[in-house]
């Protein structure tokens, strides 16, 4: 059996990036397809109403990723995609009266206040600091379990479908920093609170950066805030470094490849066989 994964990218996170790569890292896994919808940096109701026609496609499931999944754009995808199994993944809501919506939908969902808003104001954001400010979001993200996070629990429906599991069990996860750092597996403990300083200043990016994309007036106040945002991401990208290289001078980082036949091996030591 294949099992057939649609991922729907509204506008982009850091997350976005990489969410559909993370189920087969090697391009070796048998068992499953994938397939990506995308509608590039906009996230509005127009390109919202395009995803209908990824449905042909007719996948076992959906990973619909966006900013802000309440937003216009995204609340109009859910509602052409509540006939499908989908996981919402976003950086929000994060309350939990809004996360229970989700459920009482049938929707599943993976918040991550951990993905960071950028600063995106024409004064202060072009083409270079974009890509460069999501490299830095995607090694916290990485380093620091959040990515991990998401690809197992991915990789958990992908075994329902397999098994022939109905209705799926889909996921319901507020990824806070504290539960992120746990998926990373941090042998040292100094390594693992690197990172989990890392993942707190990347949720604190996002409240510095939302006044300069939507509250500020003033250029000048606009810029420097933005910036700021900025400098804290990248902060958090030299912890999440510092993080990973203390767990190499230990020989003790985790990695979790998948197997040809799709479910995950580990190893510590960097010469050993993942088993």
């Amino acid at each position: 059996m294949v099992v057939k994964v649609g991922f729907i990218k509204l506008g982009n996170l850091g997350t976005s990036q990489v969410i559909d790569l993370l189920l087969d890292e090697i391009a070796a896994r048998e068992g499953i397809a994938v397939r990506v919808f995308g509608t590039g940096a906009k996230m509005g109701k127009d390109e919202a109403g395009s995803t209908k026609h990824f449905k042909e496609w007719k996948p076992d499931f959906a990973v619909m990723i966006s900013p802000n999944a309440n937003a216009p754009g995204p609340t109009a995808a859910r509602e052409l995609w509540k006939d499908i199994p989908t996981i919402v993944v976003s950086d929000g809501p994060t309350k939990k009266d809004d996360r229970q919506k989700f459920e009482d939908a049938g929707f599943g969902y993976i918040i991550l206040p951990v993905d960071p808003l950028i600063g995106a104001k024409r004064e202060f954001l072009d083409p270079v600091e974009m890509v460069s400010f999501n490299t830095d979001a995607a090694k916290v993200l990485a380093v620091c379990g959040a990515i991990r996070l998401v690809q197992e629990a991915i990789d958990n429906v992908i075994d329902q479908v397999a098994s022939g599991n109905s209705p799926l069990e889909l996921p319901k996860i507020l990824g806070k920093p504290e539960k992120c750092v746990e998926s990373a597996g941090f042998a040292n403990p100094y390594a693992k609170a690197k990172a989990l300083a890392a993942l707190h200043i990347a949720t604190k990016v996002a409240e510095i950066d939302f006044p300069a994309c939507f509250v500020l007036k003033e250029v000048e106040q606009v810029v420097i805030t933005a910036a700021a945002g900025h400098e804290a991401m990248r902060a958090a990208a030299k912890l999440a470094d510092e993080a990973r290289e203390i767990e190499k001078a230990n020989d003790s980082v985790l990695r979790k490849p998948h197997a040809k036949a799709g479910h995950l091996l580990s190893k510590t030591k960097l010469l050993e066989k993942p088993q």
